[in-house]
């Protein structure tokens, strides 16, 4: 059997208790409505709450990106540059001279931290004889891989590892009938290495950025090992040498002529000194014997506001062993003026 109760309702207990849950619930939603403005007030305020993960993963690589770009930037302002002009007080006169290095960038995107570039470099030399003949061109193209190993863009340092071959495009032979070098018509013939470590440093002036860019490198030669090398050179030419330069580039701020509310930075000066010291055993010079083992130079360069790609340059050096193919027996002092250019001179505007 199934038995069924009543029970009478106490209206003035349930009221009380509806009324008791409306204000409690009332309070909560107050309390939540302060929670909200509370947390607003520290957003607007810059107090933030911790970001997603994939928030965060996505700022890590954009700054990555944006550090491997600059680092671009920076690989660019040391590639060579090109040059024409003519060199004094060589040992054999010249009307004109030429060291061309156009540039052939060939990987660069802010997705990765290395940066290659190949280089088509030819010296000229128009020598100062009847019918000013070029007496066989030096012909250098390289590949080079830069790649960085820090992440401080004012305070840059990178390595740079590259290959190059030098000949001067001729086929007869490398030795005359005595023994001396062929140089009217010899073969010459080369393929060397080099691995260089750069370190750079930023200033911010007002209205002007100054970049100092020092590097230390070893060269060496595949005919240390007998390979590449056209026929007298072993013994007689340095195969293993020492690299070092220091470089200060500074852009300046232009008012920008179609906007004079704007400045941009472009190349105004640059300062550079390199060295070359040939290391290993050649000719029984000693290893103090700097006149035949170092090759040195200092040049400086003047970009005019109206000359976007080109500069003045004026410079001199002292070469122990000349970089121009079957004349390197020959060392002397020069003093060099022309003109220096490249893609890669210009200091992207800014």
């Amino acid at each position: 059997m199934i038995n069924f109760y009543f029970i009478k309702p106490d209206f003035k207990k349930s009221a009380l208790t509806l009324r008791s849950n409306f204000t409690f619930a009332l309070k909560a939603i107050c309390a939540l409505l302060i929670f909200i403005a509370i947390d607003n007030s520290k957003a607007v305020a810059g107090i933030n709450t911790p970001a997603p993960a994939d928030s965060l993963a996505d700022s890590t690589l954009m700054k990555k990106r944006l550090i491997n770009q600059a680092f671009d930037h920076i690989y660019e302002q040391n590639l060579r540059v090109s040059e024409g002009g003519n060199d004094y007080f060589n040992k054999i006169k010249t009307q004109l001279t030429a060291d061309l290095a156009p540039n052939f960038v060939l990987f660069s995107t802010p997705k990765s931290r290395f940066f290659f570039v190949f280089t088509a470099r030819v010296k000229i030399r128009l020598l100062a004889s009847q019918g000013a003949p070029v007496k066989s061109p030096s012909f250098m193209p390289g590949a080079t891989l830069y790649f960085r190993v820090n992440e401080d863009t004012y305070n840059p340092k990178f390595f740079s590892f590259g290959y190059s071959h030098h000949s001067n495009g001729v086929r007869g032979p490398s030795l005359n009938p005595d023994g001396s070098f062929n140089r009217d018509s010899g073969k010459f013939t080369t393929n060397f290495y080099t691995l260089t470590y750069y370190s750079g440093k930023r200033f911010d002036k007002k209205d002007l950025i100054i970049n100092r860019y020092d590097n230390l490198g070893l060269e060496v030669h595949a005919g240390l090992f007998n390979l590449g090398l056209s026929e007298g050179l072993k013994d007689h030419y340095g195969f293993i040498r020492i690299n070092g330069s220091r470089m200060y580039n500074f852009a300046k701020a232009y008012e920008d002529p179609t906007d004079k509310s704007k400045k941009i930075y472009q190349n105004w000066q640059r300062i550079r000194f390199d060295f070359t010291y040939i290391a290993d055993k050649y000719d029984n010079y000693s290893s103090f014997d700097f006149k035949k083992r170092l090759n040195v130079s200092l040049k400086y360069y003047y970009q005019f506001p109206f000359m976007p790609d080109a500069a003045l340059m004026i410079g001199g050096g002292y070469r122990g062993q000349d970089d121009y193919n079957q004349f390197f027996e020959d060392s002397y002092g020069y003093v060099t003026i022309g003109f220096a250019s490249s893609l890669t001179f210009n200091a992207h505007k800014r």
